[in-house]
């Protein structure tokens, strides 16, 4: 039987909701992580370092998304960089976290 949360996917010790469903990273370094699923290859990835905001400004995205695209993995499913793109970067609602001072 399913988790009573709806997390029926067990990996590693893990729950999951899905394959390829994004949820809280249980690393302190990273945001978010999911089981991803490709071509039959699962994996579990971590992505989104906690210690930055994302999404802050129109600006700060584009230019991300400008740097990450030339990126390997950028439609891989199995890499960190599609989702970090697809989840934390996309659309203009995100993290009010301003980035870090130099």
């Amino acid at each position: 039987m399913g988790d009573p949360k709806g997390y029926d996917l067990l990996y590693r010790g893990i729950r999951f909701p899905g394959f390829n469903i994004p949820i809280k990273s249980n690393r302190p370094a990273k945001k978010m992580m999911v089981l991803a699923k490709q071509n039959g290859v699962v994996k579990l990835i971590h992505f989104g370092d906690s210690r930055y905001g994302h999404n802050y400004s129109a600006e700060a995205r584009t230019s991300y998304l400008a740097r990450s695209a030339k990126l390997s993995g950028a439609h891989s499913k199995l890499s960190a960089n599609y989702w970090s793109r697809k989840i934390l970067w996309a659309g203009p609602g995100g993290s009010v976290k301003r980035p870090p001072r130099k």
